[in-house]
């Protein structure tokens, strides 16, 4: 391990760590972890030394460029005192007051850029106790670290299970979109597949080259189109579902939990944007979703992760799909399901009916190639800025989690630096899942729009639950 973590010191930065750190695409990850009980953070500094630190020498370097121009992580002493930060708020006030304030320092960090010149990590520590936890300790970690595969896996290395420290934490099993005429091998059928195959692959590159260049979403309720919102105020939501309630959903359709959450945050979205702008419904907007492009088989050890040629290695490995939203016009509001059944029918062939994610992949290596990480950078900064809203998803532990003795009562991310006026990020934890919604500040009102999601999902667990059971999908 030792020999691992030597060469690990001078690794160059991966190409895709590049392309998410520069003047023109810079892109971090906030985590919220909201504790049961107060936070004592008398800890804080020897368990940041003894246990973060020492999980990737990541975590102790910077980003360094040498005399060819190659960017390499350089190793440096770190002072843990730069990177935690605990702020000091009026005391004695309400858990509304203090929901305020947490609601403004969020939008505080989520604009200010971590500084070059340490390692690119923080931790804020906020003693006050909100509508929903007793304490937050809040993680702000840049995307040149790893993307959230790697960095839920470094967070798990801090923490243990609460109702038992020795035992492992485990994960809800994966079920990914089935081929059901996987069985029937017949000619026509395999050419079918062949061509439908080729025809999607072209479609679906030729689109993601034209969203990148100019084919711009309309501008509507949820996206502004202006220029340099990635460093406008934002605001920040949450809206927590039951597991239990997403999986009778899921086996009455016959889908996936990625179909159900998906069609629900569409829904609700589109329901927001006709209710402030009466025909926006039907407009043109496309979702931007990021997708782990490892085969998930549960997070691994830290020593697993960063071993050379791991089975799913540290690192920034996904891709991007661009998915339109359903229209209300042609899904109905009336029939909340179709939403469901079109955003399965979209991903599933997307994923599995098309080369395209692979072939954007390696079409940034040849832009980087030529035009450097900027140049790339370039590509999928215009892909963000001209969609209108992004989602990413991280798998989290079934059991709760403690920190420190902490118990972890609830937890959530966003995505930071993206030209978006609406980012969402979804968390699986201890039987719930935890949409946050980050918006645009004084554009976006993120809690009309938490109030559509929520309404959203009862039309869709009725209308799938109700005594007449629906169709299954496709």
């Amino acid at each position: 391990m030792e020999n691992i973590l030597q060469d690990a010191l001078s690794a160059p930065v991966s190409p895709a760590g590049q392309f998410l750190s520069n003047s023109v695409l810079s892109l971090s990850v906030i985590a919220v972890l909201e504790t049961e009980v107060p936070v004592d953070d008398s800890q804080a500094m020897y368990l940041l030394r003894t246990v973060f630190l020492p999980i990737n020498p990541r975590f102790s370097s910077i980003i360094v460029t040498n005399e060819d121009g190659e960017q390499r992580w350089k190793r440096v002493e770190v002072r843990v005192e730069d990177h935690v930060n605990v702020p000091v708020f009026p005391a004695g006030m309400s858990p509304e007051f203090y929901d305020k304030c947490l609601d403004d320092y969020l939008s505080k960090i989520a604009m200010e850029n971590l500084p070059q010149s340490r390692p690119l990590w923080e931790i804020h520590i906020i003693k006050y106790p909100t509508s929903h936890a007793a304490g937050n300790v809040i993680f702000k970690l840049h995307h040149s670290l790893g993307d959230g595969f790697s960095l839920m896996g470094a967070l798990l290395s801090c923490l243990q299970r609460a109702d038992n420290p020795s035992l492992p934490l485990t994960f809800p099993s994966v079920q990914l979109h089935a081929n059901k005429d996987g069985e029937n091998f017949s000619m026509r059928r395999t050419l079918h597949k062949i061509f439908s195959t080729v025809y999607n692959t072209v479609s679906d590159f030729s689109s993601s080259i034209l969203k990148s260049c100019s084919a711009e979403d309309d501008e509507t309720p949820i996206r502004s189109g202006q220029h340099g919102v990635e460093f406008l105020p934002v605001g920040i939501e949450t809206v927590t579902f039951s597991l239990d309630h997403i999986k009778q959903i899921k086996s009455k359709l016959g889908v996936t939990l990625n179909d159900v959450i998906t069609g629900t945050i569409f829904l609700g979205t589109r329901l927001y944007m006709e209710t402030f702008s009466p025909g926006s419904g039907s407009a043109n907007s496309t979702s931007l979703v990021l997708l782990n492009t490892r085969v998930f088989a549960g997070y691994k050890s830290i020593e697993e992760m960063v071993r050379p040629n791991a089975e799913l290695p540290w690192g920034n490995h996904f891709a991007f799909l661009t998915i339109p939203l359903p229209k209300l016009r042609d899904a109905g509001a009336e029939n909340p399901l179709q939403f469901v059944f079109k955003a399965r029918e979209i991903i599933k062939r997307k994923r599995m009916s098309s080369f395209a994610v692979y072939l954007t992949a390696k079409y940034l290596q040849l832009v980087s190639k030529f035009r450097g990480a900027q140049g790339a950078s370039k590509y999928i900064h215009g892909t963000m800025m001209n969609t209108s809203m992004g989602i990413t998803n991280v798998m989290g532990p079934i059991e709760q989690m403690a920190l420190a003795s902490h118990p972890v009562k609830g937890l959530y991310f966003v995505v930071t630096g993206a030209p978006q006026s609406l980012m969402v990020g979804v968390m699986s934890y201890a039987g719930k899942l935890r949409v946050a919604v980050m918006v645009e500040k004084d554009f976006i009102d993120p809690r009309k729009l938490k109030s559509h999601i929520e309404h959203a999902f009862d039309l869709i667990f009725k209308a799938a639950c109700s005594s007449r059971t629906p169709p299954l999908a496709n």
